[in-house]
C-alpha cells in the first residue's frame, strides 16, 4: 500500500477511535500516568509544593527516566519524536545530537537562524543559550534526567522564550538512585556508547551523591560524519527534617559533525550517504555549577530556589563553496593570489562563540486556605545576566574531489570578519494562584513582568558607523495567564485557559537585522535595526481521563498566534545571505490527541495530532528560484529584485500538517519484552516556498512513515541485554528541505562558479541497529530492574 494511503487510513482509524473517546493529548507512555496515586506536577520550573494533575489547565506530558531507559533514546529528541504527541523533528544536520525539535510548530533548534519558540529547563535554570535562543542538546545527558515534562502553550510561569512550551528537565540524585549501573553498546555507523552511573546514601540519611558519564562516538550513516560526544554529571544533596540543598555540575567536550542538507540530485546519483560540502564540524564544551535549595516554614509553607553559573564555548568549522568567485577567474589550485576572493572555489567559515551566564531564581510556595476555599500561590524573583564574545573570519580555499575545503593561508578581511559581544540582562517578578472555588472548579490566575536589556558592541566597526553592531536595546512585558479546571469525577478533567508569552530579541538577531546588509549565519553579522519582541496569545481547551483503570485518554484544541514574529529572512537563494525581521503575525491551531492503555502483558500507546501553520501577515521574500517569483522592487543600485510575495494564510513551512505515533510493548516473558515504535508524518512545505505557489521540485516533501523495534532481555544479578534497530523496512524520507541553488552537478562536481536551482534534502536515516548490555548493581534490594 502507498505510503500516503496507509498513513490517511491509520490517522482516519485513530481519530475515530480519539474522538469517540472525546480524545487526546497528555501522558505519552503507559507508565507516565497511575491509577492508584495522584500525579502531583510543579507549575513553576523549580521546586514547589505542587499542584494535582487535575487542577492544571493544560495537557502536560509527563517523562520519566525509566521511560528513557526501556527505548533506548540516545537524545531527549529522539524520544520526544517517538511518543510524543505533536512533536516533530527536521534532522537538518543528520547528527543525533543535532536536531530540530518542533512542538505545535515551535522550535528549539541548535542552529542560529532557526526561529526559537520553545524554553529548556535544567533543575530550575533555562538552558538555551544566551547568543540566539538556540538549545545545544548535546549538552544534557539522558542517564542524568530523572524526569521532565512538556509544558504546552505560552505559560508565562516559565519565562523569556516560551511561546509554543517549555520542557523542564529534573536531574537524578542518590537518594532516589542508590546503586550503580554499568552500560555499553556497538553496531551500525561504527557506533560505540559507554555509560556509568552510580549513587548512594550516607550512613545517617543526610547526604546522598549521584555521579553519571557518558561517551558517544561513531562514524555516522552520512560520508565524513564521525562524531564524539562525552558527558559528565555529578550531584551531591544534604537534607534534614526542614531543609534540603543541592549541588551539581554538568560537564561537556563534543566534537560534531552535521553535514546538513544536499541536492536531491546529488543523493540520486551518488547515494543518500553523500554530502556536499566539508567539514560542517561544532564542538561544545560546557561547564555548568547550580544549587538549588528548600526549607518548609511548616507543611503549608516552603522557600525555594537556585544559584547558578554556565560557562559554553562553541567553535564551528564550515567549509562551503565560494559565493563570491568568478566564474571567468576560477582557478581549480588556487595557492596564493591576491585575488583569492574571485579564485578560489571554496571557503573556510570559522567562528567562536565564548558565553558565560549567571543567575538566580527564588520563590515563596503556599498552601493555604483563602475565605473558607483551598488555594496555593506561589510568588517569585529572577535575575539573568549572559555575556557572549563572538568572533568570525572567512579563509579562501581549494575544494577536494570529495568536495572538502583546504584553506591557503588567505583570508577575506572586510565584509565576513565580525568581532562582537553582546550582553543580555532580564529581572523578572512572577507569581500564580490556584483557588479551588469547590470541589469541582479550580481557578488559576498567573503573571509575569520581564524586562530585558541587550547590549552589543562592535569591536571592529565605529559606533557612528551604519553598519555597526554597537547598539543598546530594552524590552518590557506583563504576560498574563487564566485557567480554568472542572472535575466532575475523579476519572474526568475538563479545562480551558488562556495565556501570553514574549520572546525578547537576542544579540545576533539584533546584530543581524539590516535587510541593506544581510549576513551568513552563523558567520556574518551587521547593522543593527531595532526589532520588536515576540509576543505569543494561545488558547486551549482540553480534556482527559480514564475509561477503566486500564485504559486513560486525553484532548486538546489550541490557537496560538504569534504577533511581530521574528524570521530569518533569506536576502540569496544560493549563499544563505540573509537578516532577522519581525514579519507580522504568525498562527497555529490544531488538536492533540492520545489514547493509552493495557491489557494483560500488552501496554500501548496511540496518538494523533493536526496542526495548521499559517502566515498571517503579507510580506515579500527575495528569492531567485521559486517558479512563482515577481519583480519585488530594486536593489541599492537599481537593478530589479526577484522574490516571492507572502500572503495571509499561506501554510509555513518545514511544519507537517498530520502525525500518527503508537507505541507498542509486550512482556514474551516476565524476562523478554518486545517493543515497537510507529511514527508518521504528512507532507510539508520546503523552505523556499513560503508562498506555497512553487511548481518546482522539492517544493514539497512527501509524507513518510517509520518504523522501530527494541526488546530487552533480564537474566537475573542485574543483567540485561537489549537491542534496538530503527527504520526496519529500510524507508527513504526527507524531514526536511529547502529550495536553492547549487554550485555542483549531479555528480558532485563543482561548476566553476555556475549556480543552477537546487532541492536540497535532509535525508532520512537508513536501516540500522544496535546491541548492548547493561549491569546494575548495589540498589535497593526491593526495587526491580527496568
Amino acid at each position: 500500500m502507498p505510503i500516503r494511503e496507509s498513513f490517511k487510513l491509520s490517522a482516519i482509524a485513530v481519530l475515530v477511535a480519539n474522538v469517540c473517546a472525546l480524545t487526546a493529548v497528555h501522558a505519552a507512555d503507559n507508565d507516565a500516568l497511575t491509577t492508584d496515586k495522584v500525579n502531583v506536577v510543579g507549575t513553576t520550573p523549580l521546586p514547589s509544593l505542587g499542584l494535582p494533575l487535575e487542577q492544571v489547565p493544560a495537557g502536560i506530558q509527563l517523562i520519566t527516566g525509566p521511560q528513557l531507559k526501556k527505548q533506548r533514546s540516545v537524545t531527549i529528541a529522539d524520544y520526544l519524536l517517538n511518543n510524543i504527541p505533536g512533536v516533530n523533528v527536521n534532522d537538518t544536520q543528520n547528527n543525533p545530537f543535532q536536531p530540530d525539535i518542533n512542538f505545535r510548530g515551535y522550535s528549539a533548534s541548535p542552529l542560529l537562524g532557526t526561529p526559537q519558540g520553545l524554553s529548556v529547563f535544567v533543575d530550575g535554570v533555562r538552558v538555551n543559550e544566551p547568543f540566539g535562543d538556540v538549545v545545544s542538546w548535546d549538552l544534557i545527558p539522558v542517564n542524568a534526567i530523572a524526569n521532565m515534562s512538556l509544558i504546552p502553550g505560552s505559560n508565562p510561569l516559565f519565562g523569556l522564550n516560551t511561546l509554543g512550551g517549555a520542557l523542564s528537565l529534573q536531574t537524578k540524585s542518590g537518594r532516589d538512585n542508590q546503586g550503580g549501573a554499568l552500560e555499553a553498546s556497538v553496531g551500525s555507523w561504527g557506533r560505540k556508547t559507554g555509560s556509568a552511573e552510580f549513587g548512594g546514601v550516607s550512613q545517617d540519611g543526610s547526604v546522598d551523591y549521584f555521579v553519571a558519564a557518558n561517551s558517544f562516538r561513531e562514524d555516522g550513516w552520512r560520508d565524513h560524519s564521525p562524531t564524539d560526544v562525552r558527558q559528565l554529571f555529578a550531584k551531591v544533596g544534604w537534607q534534614n527534617e526542614t531543609s534540603k540543598l543541592d549541588l551539581s555540575y554538568t560537564g561537556a567536550d563534543n566534537d560534531m559533525i552535521g553535514n546538513g542538507l544536499t541536492p536531491s540530485e546529488m543523493l540520486r546519483t551518488l547515494g543518500r550517504k553523500t554530502i556536499l560540502t566539508r567539514p560542517d564540524q561544532t564542538r561544545n564544551t560546557l561547564s555548568f555549577l547550580n544549587l538549588t535549595g528548600a526549607h518548609w516554614f511548616n507543611s503549608d509553607v516552603m522557600l525555594s530556589g537556585n544559584v547558578y553559573y554556565r560557562s559554553s564555548n562553541t567553535r564551528t568549522l564550515n567549509g562551503d563553496g565560494n559565493d563570491d568567485v568568478d566564474d571567468q577567474e576560477y582557478q581549480a589550485d588556487c595557492t596564493g593570489s591576491n585575488e583569492a576572493e574571485d579564485e578560489c572555489g571554496g571557503a573556510l567559515n570559522r567562528s567562536r562563540a565564548r558565553k558565560t551566564g549567571y543567575g538566580f531564581t527564588t520563590q515563596l510556595s503556599f498552601n493555604q486556605d483563602l475565605m473558607a476555599y483551598k488555594n496555593q500561590f506561589i510568588v517569585g524573583l529572577g535575575y539573568d545576566h549572559s555575556k557572549t564574545r563572538f568572533s568570525q573570519f572567512t579563509e579562501y580555499g581549494n575544494l577536494t574531489d570529495s568536495r572538502g575545503v583546504t584553506g591557503v593561508g588567505l583570508f577575506n578581511e572586510e565584509d565576513e570578519q565580525v568581532k562582537l559581544t553582546g550582553k543580555t540582562k532580564t529581572w523578572s517578578v512572577f507569581a500564580t494562584d490556584t483557588l479551588s472555588l469547590s470541589e469541582l472548579w479550580h481557578l488559576t490566575l498567573s503573571a509575569r513582568y520581564n524586562h530585558t536589556k541587550v547590549d552589543n558592541l562592535d569591536h571592529i566597526t565605529p559606533a557612528d558607523d551604519e553598519e555597526t553592531l554597537t547598539g543598546k536595546h530594552s524590552f518590557n512585558r506583563i504576560n498574563p495567564a487564566i485557567g480554568l479546571n472542572f472535575t466532575p469525577t475523579k476519572d474526568l478533567t475538563v479545562y480551558g485557559s488562556y495565556n501570553e508569552g514574549s520572546r525578547a530579541p537576542t544579540s545576533i538577531e539584533l546584530g543581524c537585522a539590516n535587510p541593506a546588509v544581510p549576513c551568513k549565519l552563523p558567520n556574518a553579522m551587521a547593522g543593527d535595526p531595532p526589532l520588536k519582541q515576540v509576543v505569543a496569545k494561545t488558547y486551549e481547551a482540553g480534556v482527559r481521563g480514564k475509561f477503566s483503570e486500564d485504559i486513560r485518554w486525553s484532548a486538546s484544541a489550541y490557537r496560538a498566534q504569534n504577533t511581530d514574529d521574528i524570521q530569518f529572512v533569506y536576502a540569496n537563494a544560493s549563499n544563505g545571505m540573509g537578516y532577522f525581521d519581525n514579519v507580522g503575525k504568525t498562527r497555529r491551531v490544531g488538536i492533540d490527541t492520545n489514547l493509552a492503555g493495557n491489557v494483560g502483558n500488552f501496554n500501548w500507546m496511540v496518538g494523533y495530532s493536526y496542526i495548521k501553520a499559517t502566515y498571517q501577515s503579507n510580506f515579500d521574500l527575495v528569492n531567485e528560484v521559486n517558479t512563482s517569483r515577481v519583480e519585488i522592487g530594486e536593489d541599492a543600485g537599481g537593478d530589479d529584485v526577484e522574490g516571492i510575495n507572502v500572503r495571509k494564510g499561506n501554510r509555513m513551512v518545514g511544519i507537517p500538517s498530520h502525525q500518527f505515533k503508537f507505541r507498542g510493548e509486550y512482556a514474551i516473558t516476565p524476562k523478554w519484552s518486545v517493543g515497537t515504535n510507529i511514527i508518521a508524518f504528512s507532507d510539508q512545505y520546503a523552505r523556499g516556498n513560503e508562498n506555497n505557489k512553487d511548481q518546482g521540485e522539492g517544493a514539497k516533501l512527501g509524507g513518510y512513515a517509520v518504523v522501530n523495534l527494541d526488546t530487552r532481555y533480564n537474566f537475573g544479578n542485574g543483567w540485561q541485554l537489549f537491542a534496538k534497530a530503527i527504520n526496519i523496512f529500510d524507508r527513504e524520507y526527507s524531514s526536511g528541505g529547502m529550495i536553492g541553488e547549487s554550485f555542483f552537478s549531479a555528480s558532485g562536481i563543482y561548476d566553476n562558479g555556475e549556480d543552477h536551482r537546487a532541492s536540497l534534502r535532509a535525508p532520512g536515516a537508513p536501516r540500522a541497529g544496535w546491541v548492548g548490555v547493561r549491569w546494575e548493581f548495589g540498589g535497593p534490594k526491593n526495587v526491580a530492574s527496568n
